[in-house]
């Protein structure tokens, strides 16, 4: 029997004018605009919406509009009667699945991304970071040159195969990744610096980390209604044994190993993959990583209604 997992899009894939179309066709999708609006003290459906990319992009807003977006594609499928076994979220996109999966509300999870956005928009703001996407070369290659390279520089997600993110200060970055180019087997090698604000899940977020454990100390979790998998351990999330803030806040520091849970999921029968949010970044990385798995994306309406074809063919 095929199992569905929903996986919730991460920071940097946003654009202005995301999920307008679902928010006028659903006014369940339209809700989650004017609660995250509330939430956050901040007119977060204009800036989506149409505001400018600049405006959007910083970290503050950009955290906050994603996870809107995502749950805003959530309501529509739920609408649409799409039913789903798992979750997962790239990043940021681990409090929407939460939020999905009944772990949090939707009134928690927004104050709990309002807390880590402004945490980590703080600790970039302090910090010379810079991110790269290296396209091509296998993990443990692209680890060794980390290693080889003078000043801060880590592989931080594990995204598919043949694409590893590597973060750090911002010269030791662009080092590591001029020496990928330069020394890589791999037949194909592309290096693409990355338009965030510093570097993201690596020790540079420390503060950042810090500041989210205190400030999230009072929060408490639901056992998830469906399989939750973590970015932190790669694996479906164990919550009876798991400390959820120190988790969250390790999950700033420490590297996403989407790839490892793509594979868990394969292995617990998952076959059926449908990215909520803008953009098909997961789409794409699940098409890379997984043989035979069918990936689809809802991000408009154009998306939700090819979904629900593709997913009437099972």
């Amino acid at each position: 029997m095929s199992k569905k997992m929903f996986l919730f899009s991460g920071q940097g894939s946003q654009y202005v004018g995301m999920a307008k179309e679902l928010c006028e066709r659903y006014p369940a999708a339209d809700a989650v605009f004017t609660l995250a609006g509330e939430i956050l003290g901040t007119d977060i459906r204009s800036i989506a919406f149409e505001g400018s990319a600049e405006e959007l992009g910083r970290t503050v807003n950009s955290q906050p509009a994603i996870m809107a977006c995502s749950l805003a594609a959530f309501e529509a499928a739920k609408a649409e009667g799409i039913d789903f076994d798992g979750v997962a979220g790239h990043s940021l996109g681990e409090y929407a699945a939460m939020a999905a999966s009944g772990m949090l509300s939707y009134e928690d999870a927004f104050r709990l991304i309002k807390i880590r956005a402004n945490a980590m928009n703080t600790c970039a703001e302090n910090s010379e970071g810079a991110m790269y996407a290296i396209i091509g070369p296998e993990p443990a290659e692209i680890e060794a040159a980390c290693e080889k390279t003078e000043g801060y520089v880590v592989a931080v997600n594990y995204n598919s195969p043949v694409q590893t993110v590597i973060a750090g200060e911002s010269a030791a970055a662009q080092a590591a990744a001029d020496l990928i180019k330069e020394t890589s087997t791999a037949k194909r090698v592309k290096a693409v610096k990355l338009g965030v604000a510093s570097a993201f899940h690596s020790e540079m977020m420390r503060p950042a980390a810090e500041e989210f454990a205190a400030k999230a100390k009072d929060f408490k979790f639901n056992k998830p209604s469906c399989a939750f998998y973590s970015n932190v351990t790669g694996k479906e999330l164990d919550l009876e044994n798991t400390d959820m803030i120190a988790q969250l806040a390790a999950h700033i520091v420490s590297p996403v190993k989407f790839t490892s849970e793509l594979y868990a999921a394969q292995e617990a029968g998952f076959d059926t993959f449908i990215e909520l949010g803008p953009n098909k970044v997961l789409t794409g990385l699940v098409k890379k990583t997984l043989a035979d798995a069918k990936a689809v994306n809802i991000e408009n309406n154009a998306t939700l209604d090819a979904a629900l074809e593709a997913l009437k063919a099972e």
